[in-house]
């Protein structure tokens, strides 16, 4: 039953963060958290990885990171 529950839990916060992701941030913070975290099947990419990508600094993807993971904070924490 336990195993269940967390499972089931889990599923529960993958589809809300998705929510959120869409709800929250804008077309850059996406693209940055997706690429960051692996999310839409994708692997995970370093900062590194992403500033060569997106020809930015990496410093500046560690902001833009920072902001989307404070706005997908809060948005948790409020209830829906």
């Amino acid at each position: 039953p336990d195993d269940f529950t967390q499972d089931l839990e889990k599923k529960l916060n993958i589809s809300k963060l998705n929510k959120y992701i869409n709800e929250v941030l804008d077309e850059r913070e996406k693209k940055i958290i997706i690429m960051r975290y692996g999310l839409d099947g994708k692997s995970p990419l370093t900062q590194r990885e992403i500033a060569a990508k997106l020809k930015i600094s990496r410093s500046y993807i560690s902001r833009i990171e920072k902001k989307a993971l404070e706005l997908l904070r809060k948005r948790f924490d409020k209830p829906d």
